[in-house]
């Protein structure tokens, strides 16, 4: 059971962003009264309808590419062939929605800069992840789709980050302070991805080698 805790903790942490696209779809098929806070959902829905289905997607289905004994059946292949375009899906989008759409009332330029940034070295992630597979290097295909997720993650992680301002000050960040909470969630969630990567594998009794052999050769 120990190494479905992982898994579970990604997708519970994805759990407020899904949470709030889930509301967001709501509202957009509902036609919604058009508002300050989702005008430019309404005028433009695509960006953020397809942000949000590859968000949810990618989240859960890339919670399980870190189950060890999936990865060693061709679930984790197959898998892998529905991320990447979901992965590349809420990059691009994103991207996409911090050109397209104006600044919203707390966003500043500083704060899509970053967006532009992130979502750029999410997709490069992803791009150097697939091409290391296609190569047969499985170590930096590791190295780069843990890298990748860990920004898609990040929202999940921005909401703790903004927590301890709310409840401080009882109001929404802006300008500069939000940027920074912002880039603080998804600094925080690659320095844990590599810690992730770096930390020693764990040692794996022999029998427990004999037990995974016959599956090995059966994927």
């Amino acid at each position: 059971m120990r190494e479905w805790r992982l898994p579970a903790a990604l997708i519970l942490l994805g759990l407020i962003p899904m949470l709030a696209g889930a509301g967001r779809l709501t509202e957009l098929g509902s036609g919604p009264e058009i508002t300050p806070a989702n005008a430019r959902f309404v005028a433009d829905p695509l960006p953020v309808v397809l942000h949000i289905v590859g968000a949810v997607v990618y989240t859960i289905l890339g919670a399980f590419q870190f189950v060890p004994r999936l990865r060693r059946h061709s679930w984790h292949r197959r898998a892998g062939r529905a991320l990447v375009p979901c992965g590349l899906t809420v990059a691009f989008t994103g991207l996409w929605m911090a050109v397209a759409y104006d600044l919203p009332a707390h966003d500043n330029d500083v704060l899509a800069g970053m967006r532009l940034v992130f979502g750029s070295a999410m997709a490069g992630a992803i791009l150097l992840g697939l091409a290391a597979v296609l190569r047969r290097d499985i170590a930096q295909h590791r190295r780069w789709m843990a890298r990748g997720y860990a920004i898609g993650l990040g929202a999940g992680t921005q909401a703790f980050t903004h927590a301890p301002y709310l409840i401080a000050t009882g109001e929404q960040p802006d300008g500069n302070i939000r940027a920074g909470l912002v880039v603080a969630g998804w600094l925080i969630n690659l320095a844990v991805a590599e810690w992730y990567l770096r930390r020693p594998a764990p040692v794996v009794p022999a029998a427990a080698l004999r037990r995974a052999e016959p599956e090995r050769q059966k994927g």
